[in-house]
């Protein structure tokens, strides 16, 4: 029998459909492979210099969406809990940086720490930087009870009831505390002057099962004792979670061996492949995220009227 053909189904014609297909395509068809990265920035009083919440919101992202070595990441900065449940929808992940975990600082906490709870079950993975890692009696249940606890596996105790973290200044060696685990690529053990919190909670009967350690430092000074400053998990529900206690001081964000270690865990966080040698970032302009001031400066102290 004589196969017959269409000029329809001809291959230059096909290509060439299939061409304008993607020529014409929607962004939103081309961006579907991309990562969905929030980063909540909350809010932070500290001096100039420390913290700068909001410049280390907008610099993490920046090195997200301008790695070397790892493409397709979408990040997105906000200064409040989204009104716009839309953008909660598709995000990979969740990163927190602000004076306490956002979630509890922000307007109407009770719907912020809901709605995370949601994004959590249906496996978004979540970091906490520095002191939003952190949380006050007032946030938690006396026995020490909070979800964050089972989102990232621990959190910094800040005057609470049932346990009491210690944050301090020091010159600090920082060591992988899990060499093979992901977030261990591309950094060793390095010095820093930082805030490094220690005697972190980690429950009632320490690491709950799928958390572990991923530096350490010993501290204090006069009787140093190991102590884990940041930690991660693999949710048995499903996601993933990271806490690290730095930095405090906003020149420290320079440190690649510290780039590397947090965007790592963004980027693991988020379900992406970390790469051999660690997610590799430009060393930064910090006076290009408009900080209040790159160095440590004093607080104005407040005029009495």
């Amino acid at each position: 029998m004589k196969r017959i053909t269409f000029p329809f189904f001809h291959r230059r014609f096909f290509i060439t459909v299939v061409g304008c297909v993607f020529l014409f395509a929607p962004l939103s068809w081309l961006s579907a492979a991309e990562t969905d990265v929030l980063i909540v920035v909350g809010p932070s009083n500290h001096a100039p210099g420390s913290h700068e919440v909001a410049a280390g919101g907008r610099l993490m992202a920046w090195c997200l969406e301008n790695a070397i070595n790892v493409k397709g990441i979408r990040a997105r900065v906000v200064h409040e809990w989204p009104k716009d449940k839309t953008i909660l929808k598709n995000v990979a992940t969740v990163v927190l940086i602000g004076d306490q975990f956002p979630p509890e600082r922000l307007d109407n906490s009770k719907a912020n720490i809901a709605e995370l709870s949601a994004m959590m079950k249906r496996g978004c993975g979540i970091v906490c930087v520095h002191y939003a890692t952190g949380l006050a009696a007032n946030h938690v249940a006396e026995d020490g009870e909070h979800p964050l606890l089972h989102w990232t596996g621990g959190y910094f105790a800040t005057r609470c009831k049932h346990h009491q973290s210690v944050a301090k200044i020091f010159d600090a060696t920082i060591t992988r505390a899990t060499p093979k685990h992901a977030i261990s690529r591309g950094w060793e053990t390095f010095n820093i002057k930082d805030e490094p919190y220690t005697k972190n909670y980690f429950g009632k009967n320490g690491f709950a099962p799928g958390v572990v350690p991923l530096a350490t430092v010993e501290f204090p000074l006069d009787a140093p004792k190991t102590e884990v400053i940041a930690w991660a998990i693999e949710r048995t529900s499903g996601g993933r979670g990271m806490g690290v206690t730095m930095p405090h001081f906003y020149r420290n964000w320079e440190r690649d061996e510290l780039r590397t270690f947090i965007m790592n865990g963004i980027v693991w966080s988020a379900g992406r492949e970390v790469p051999a040698d660690g997610v590799q970032t430009s060393k930064p302009d910090l006076a290009k995220f408009k900080p209040e001031s790159i160095d440590p400066k004093p607080r104005v102290p407040t005029k009495k009227k």
